[in-house]
């Protein structure tokens, strides 16, 4: 590990993911939490499946073909082709942290919303009710009960796309272009270009127990 530190562009690696991986998963919750929310206690029940299969279709196709469509959105011939018509000129999202963010909130996403809208759905809503009749306001009924009672989904989401990102190379190889390293891309180097299996197998290990 001393060695793996001591290299600038994979201790860049090892630092990328352990700063974007909680900041992915941070942001999953941000955006999941409200609709598992809405989905869970707000939807119309003939709504919900329906709204739920939308959250469920993107794991139909694979990950690496909805990479590189956001590959495609966040080139030159996407967003950045129409701000340039408009007027904002030399805008780059493509091969930045801000593109590896993005595609991981949306590849991740999902596996964030169904372990919480699971806990939300097995909430008792007379809790809610016996909340609301003794005078809590919606605010308080929500930190009180709502939220505490769902901290099991939120847990499991968060461990669950945490996990996943450590290990994580598609997305930042695709939408990173080579600038924004994670450990899986310094993995694959060591264990298929290098052949380093020693270093590689040392770091893997260390990346479990990172996980763990």
């Amino acid at each position: 590990f001393a060695q793996y530190a001591n290299l600038p562009a994979r201790a860049a690696a090892f630092w990328n993911t352990m700063v974007l991986a909680p900041i992915g998963a941070l942001a999953c919750l941000l955006v999941a939490y409200p609709v598992a929310y809405y989905l869970a206690l707000r939807a119309p029940q003939r709504w919900r499946l329906i709204l739920l299969a939308l959250v469920v279709i993107p794991f139909w196709t694979s990950l690496l073909m909805r990479t590189y469509a956001w590959m495609y959105i966040l080139g030159g011939r996407g967003i950045p082709a129409l701000l340039s018509y408009i007027g904002f000129e030399d805008i780059r999202l493509i091969n930045t942290p801000g593109a590896v963010l993005l595609g991981i909130v949306y590849g991740y996403l999902p596996l964030m919303i169904l372990p919480i809208y699971v806990s939300l759905e097995r909430l008792d809503r007379r809790l809610l009710e016996a909340s609301a009749d003794l005078g809590a306001t919606p605010l308080s009924t929500f930190l009180g009960v709502t939220l505490k009672l769902s901290l099991p989904g939120v847990m499991t989401g968060f461990s669950l796309v945490m996990i996943l990102l450590l290990g994580e190379y598609l997305i930042p190889t695709l939408l990173g272009g080579g600038k924004v390293f994670f450990i899986g891309n310094a993995l694959v180097d060591l264990f298929l270009q290098s052949r380093n299996w020693p270093f590689g197998s040392a770091i893997a290990i260390t990346l479990v127990l990172v996980a763990v």
